[in-house]
């Protein structure tokens, strides 16, 4: 019998989430992949950085034009230039992480060319039409031709909407084993913008419902230059630029502002600090590693899992964020019960999960093609 040439798994990437949360993926996959960046975050301390600090090879293909536009700009750009390369490519299956621009404009050039689409943490549902990142992630959710869903919650939430149970499989979250890696090689030594401290709040902020709106901002930025621990507060540049904007520089100057960090860097100030504010998705899911208490400024969450399971503690626009932030300083038990207290995402075997189920799709289609 005649064998068939490997595989070859387009493997797209657009965000430093994403980046973080397929590097095992890739690993898993053994040579079969090639990856594709987006160009989504074009600041190199939010992208490019996180190739060599994970151990990633360099993309085979790095698109432009797509980063710092709007959303329509950006995946107008990105399905004209995958559907194009995908032709050429011609890929026995694309892989797409998430709910960024990237992954919803990956997966329709991939339909588009009829190369199948492996979603990766599919199934998450905030019930929030309004948040771009929940449109993203249904439309993926359609477009898909295998979902790994991180959850019990995440497949049934796919279940319910009519998706091929044959194709939905519980896989856990790959951001485990990226984030217990990083941890093993951390030292004890505590990162240079925490020396000196003692005791110290993490914070980040980055998400549109938090940053483009004045009060918005205000209210969180106030928040956090009010608490009574000392604040290192990791900047986005969306931040940055709307601080600016707004003319909040004040509260930036009140609080030990770092510009964006290293994977290995933001783990370890997560690590020692005596808990994190963010509005991030996948903070929900690090912290459940570090064992850490989270204050999530959202309106709401697509990850339940970690507000059920004792992690995150959710602070919507109704409630006050500097009361949220001194009962967190004050409420020693909640560390304390996280020591004890296991992720409820998984295991540190999802990349291998997620491998075999895309090349057994692979193997599927070639073994269709031939015949």
């Amino acid at each position: 019998m005649k064998h068939l040439p490997q595989p070859t798994v387009a493997v797209l990437f657009g965000t430093r989430p994403e980046i973080i949360k397929l590097a095992p993926v890739v690993a898993a996959l053994e040579g079969t992949a090639i990856l594709i960046h987006s160009g989504q975050h074009y600041d190199d301390r939010m992208s490019t950085d996180f190739f060599a600090e994970l151990g990633l090879p360099s993309p085979r293909r790095h698109l432009t034009g797509v980063g710092g536009q709007d959303r329509g700009t950006q995946i107008g750009t990105m399905v004209t230039s995958l559907t194009e390369y995908f032709a050429l490519l011609r890929p026995d299956a694309l892989v797409v992480q998430g709910d960024t621009n990237t992954v919803v404009a990956g997966a329709l050039a991939a339909n588009i060319v009829g190369v199948p689409v492996v979603h990766v943490e599919a199934g998450l549902r905030s019930r929030d039409r309004d948040m771009p990142e929940e449109i993203n992630r249904m439309l993926t959710g359609v477009l898909a031709d295998l979902h790994c869903a991180p959850t019990a919650g995440a497949r049934d939430n796919l279940l319910r909407e009519g998706v091929d149970p044959k194709t939905v499989h519980v896989t856990g979250n790959s951001v485990i084993e990226s984030c217990e890696r990083a941890l093993a090689r951390l030292d004890s030594a505590l990162h240079p913008a925490a020396i000196g401290l003692g005791p110290y709040i993490l914070a980040t902020i980055h998400r549109p419902e938090n940053t483009d709106d004045e009060i918005a901002l205000a209210r969180v930025l106030s928040a956090l230059a009010h608490a009574e621990l000392p604040v290192v507060f990791v900047a986005h540049p969306r931040t940055v630029a709307a601080a600016q904007r707004f003319g909040l520089d004040y509260y930036l100057g009140r609080l030990t502002t770092i510009p964006a960090v290293g994977y290995e860097g933001f783990l370890r100030l997560a690590r020692d600090a005596a808990f994190v504010v963010s509005d991030s998705g996948g903070v929900q899911e690090e912290v459940t590693v570090l064992r850490k208490p989270l204050l999530l400024v959202r309106r709401n969450t697509e990850r339940p899992e970690a507000v059920a399971s004792g992690f995150v503690h959710l602070v919507t626009p109704e409630q006050s964020l500097t009361a949220a932030i001194d009962a967190a300083r004050r409420d020693d038990e909640w560390a304390e019960r996280l020591r004890h207290t296991s992720s409820p995402f998984g295991d540190a075997t999802a990349s291998r999960r997620i491998a075999r189920l895309t090349l057994d799709l692979t193997a599927a289609g070639r073994g269709a093609a031939r015949r």
